[in-house]
């Protein structure tokens, strides 16, 4: 059965979650505020650079339910920040409302706030309690907590498929080139919105001419990533048309570059930005170490079948996205999954799994490697 305090906390969450999307790369945070038994105020952190979970629910009780925090219980998801930002220190404005107690699930492994706005709150008389719905909350921010502590880009997977585990029709099969329905194709651009990275492999570039951009993009421009180690991409196609809005990044490899001048100065004057690795483009390794470099805390995998399996065979994934289409292709498809994926050496196991259903589909969510703690 859960306490008073893990329900206050999940509806703090609840709060959280609506700021997936407008938040990244800062973490998804919420906020409740109680006194005398009855929740006075809510918030959650909105968009990027604006006020923070804590700031927006003070705000919640004064403007609109016009209540005095003062002598409250403030919920947060994530230790008020205590350092001057893109805003001011959470933990000023909650000791200048007077609040009595703030009962937080984690503490921020942020270095210029860890235990420092615990500590602040402490000396300015106010009991904190920290842990609860610890789990919950790391999960929720897992990419956050991950990047800032061990300084490395979390790598999402997604794919769409049919229930034989085909990701494309066959050439002629369909008027449609989706497998995924409408309703799970929005969900994938929510999914764009929380990334700063895209990548796939040139064989979807050549057969689809993606766009790669989370629509509505909100302002928000995620890097375009594509493995070309040939430099096939075409000089034509929508990447390469749209590098003035969206970035665009090709890794290939030096002596492609070397071979066709005419192309590669071509595409540096429409703004391709090239990443030349010394081995393969499958150097993973080597392109991870880039993005984490440049502070890509999520990359969002969209690759093909070899590509999707080059990243789980190097155990370099993270999270998994699987729309599942309510469909059996049959001869009608293409691009089986099950092949790549034979050159797994083991398993992999997903936990923290959830099935949603999207229309006509269910998407499988879950996590690979263990959160960091």
């Amino acid at each position: 059965m859960q306490t008073h305090e893990e329900k206050m906390m999940c509806m703090a969450l609840s709060q959280a979650r609506l700021g997936i999307g407008s938040v990244e790369p800062n973490p998804a945070v919420g906020c409740m505020i109680e006194k005398n038994g009855q929740i006075i105020g809510k918030g959650y952190h909105k968009k990027f650079g604006e006020a923070h979970a804590e700031i927006n629910a003070l705000a919640n009780c004064r403007k609109n339910l016009g209540v005095d925090p003062r002598g409250a219980t403030v919920y947060v998801t994530l230790e008020p920040c205590c350092h001057q930002g893109k805003t001011g220190p959470c933990t000023q404005a909650l000791i200048q409302a007077g609040v009595d107690t703030v009962v937080m699930a984690c503490v921020d492994p942020f270095k210029a706030v860890s235990g420092l706005g615990r500590r602040q709150l402490e000396q300015a008389g106010i009991r904190v309690i920290t842990g609860v719905c610890e789990q919950e909350a790391r999960i929720l921010n897992a990419p956050f907590f991950h990047f800032a502590q061990t300084g490395q880009t979390w790598v999402v997977l997604k794919w769409a498929q049919s229930i034989d585990a085909q990701l494309a029709y066959a050439p002629g099969q369909s008027d449609s080139p989706w497998i995924s329905c409408e309703a799970s194709r929005q969900d994938v651009h929510r999914l764009r919105q929380r990334t700063q990275a895209i990548l796939v492999g040139i064989n979807t570039v050549l057969e689809d001419d993606p766009l790669l951009t989370p629509r509505p993009d909100h302002g928000h421009h995620p890097w375009r990533i594509v493995l070309d180690n040939q430099l096939r991409i075409p000089e034509t196609c929508q990447l390469v048309n749209t590098t003035n809005q969206h970035p665009l990044w090709v890794v290939t490899q030096q002596h492609a570059l070397d071979q066709q001048p005419r192309k590669a100065e071509f595409l540096r004057n429409r703004g391709v930005q090239f990443l030349s690795l010394a081995h393969e483009p499958s150097n993973l390794t080597a392109l991870l170490t880039h993005l984490s470099s440049h502070g890509i805390q999520q990359l969002l995998v969209e690759g093909g079948p070899k590509v999707l399996a080059s990243f789980m065979k190097e155990r370099m994934a993270h999270e998994i996205f699987v729309y599942i289409g309510g469909k059996i292709l049959g001869s009608q498809g293409k691009s089986p999954l099950y092949d790549p994926m034979k050159i797994l050496p083991k398993p992999l196991l997903l936990h923290h799994t959830t099935i949603k259903g999207f229309g006509t589909d269910a998407r499988l969510h879950g996590y690979v490697n263990s959160m960091h703690k």
